[in-house]
Parts: structure tokens; C-alpha cells; sequence
């Protein structure tokens, strides 16, 4: 019996590197849903509304296939560091997370060919070393992390600016938890390794 075919629920580059870890076969499509916070919503409440929304976005699009939804929310002391989208947001959540250790919600919700949804939330703190203006200047200019959220790629340079990182995942910091996402994947009906 053919396996249903499974979408990612994101135009991510990251993601779908990380993907392809797992599968050799899938496609991409943007879900195209809004990304507010809702008011009083905890981040990692966030993370998984957003990947659930995500992936049935898609889901609707495409009945029948299992779609893979994900985000990412990371958490400075109860404020969310959005993806930052210029140089100078870059630099003030750099600024900002300076010495300070923040919490990446990475959240995944994988929808079964039936329409049910199965999701994961994983939780990694990092904590930042403390950074001179220059360290910040010279990371963003040679990085360019504006469409990450917390403004580091840890994938990349961004690694330098850490003390230390505490999770279950390591994938999950770059965005897409492949641990629980395997899980998740196999419970849909997908074969893995």
C-alpha cells in the first residue's frame, strides 16, 4: 500500500533541510496563516497553535496527504523575540538577550491522512554570553539572521554567541524538532527507519 504523501507546511529552507533528514520525498507549500500572538497566550501555547494552524492550513488544501506544521517562538523573560525583519530589531534583541538565557518553544503538529492531529512541543534554553555592540555589529552584518527568531542562526555563526544550550533535541533549535517529528510521522502511517 503507497504511503500518503507528506507535505511541509513551510517555505523554510531550514525546515526542509532538516527534513530531509527523515524523507527523501516530500514537498513544500506556504500555509499562509496569521501569526499573532493572542492576547494572555503563554509562548509555548503559541508555538503549538501556530503549527497546528499551519499544518491544517495545508491539510485543507491537500486532503489526504500528511502535512507537517511547525514554529517557533523564542521567549526572553515572557517577551517573544519575533523573527526581527531589520538590522537595527536584530541588534536591539541582541542587545537585548545579552547575558540573559531565552527559551525557544519549537513546536510540530503532524495532520494524518484522516484529518487527526498529533503535536509535540520541545523546549530549549539557551543562554547568551554577554555581548559587546561591536560582537552584535559584526554578527549581524556577516549573518544576516533577519528572519529567525531571537536573530541567530545557531545552524551557522551563531553558535559563537552562546555560553551554553540545554534541550532533548538539538534539530529543534534550528526549527523543526526531528526527534518527536519522526515520532509523530510514524504514528500518521509514514515508514521510517
Amino acid at each position: 500500500m503507497p504511503q500518503p504523501h507528506v507535505i511541509l507546511a513551510s517555505t523554510s529552507a531550514y525546515r526542509a533541510t532538516l527534513l530531509h533528514r527523515l524523507l527523501a520525498e516530500f514537498t513544500q507549500a506556504a500555509p499562509g496563516t496569521d501569526e499573532a500572538t493572542l492576547a494572555g497566550e503563554a509562548p509555548a501555547d503559541r508555538a503549538r497553535r501556530l503549527a497546528e494552524a499551519k499544518a491544517r492550513a495545508v491539510a485543507s488544501r491537500h486532503p489526504g496527504a500528511v502535512v507537517i506544521g511547525s514554529d517557533q517562538v523564542a521567549d526572553l523573560a515572557g517577551t517573544v523575540l519575533d523573527r526581527p525583519g531589520t538590522v537595527a530589531a536584530a541588534h536591539r534583541q541582541l542587545e537585548a538577550s545579552s547575558g540573559q538565557e531565552v527559551v525557544f518553544h519549537t513546536a510540530v503538529c503532524v495532520v494524518d491522512a484522516h484529518g487527526g492531529a498529533h503535536a509535540h512541543v520541545d523546549e530549549t534554553r539557551v543562554v547568551f554570553r554577554s555581548l559587546s555592540r561591536d560582537d552584535i555589529v559584526r554578527y549581524v552584518e556577516r549573518e544576516r539572521p533577519l528572519d529567525c527568531a531571537g536573530s541567530f542562526k545557531c545552524e551557522g555563526l551563531g553558535i559563537t554567541l552562546f555560553e551554553r544550550i540545554r534541550n532533548d533535541d538539538p534539530t529543534a533549535l534550528i526549527g523543526l524538532p526531528l526527534i518527536a517529528t519522526a515520532r509523530l510521522l510514524r504514528a500518521a502511517g509514514i515508514a521510517l527507519p
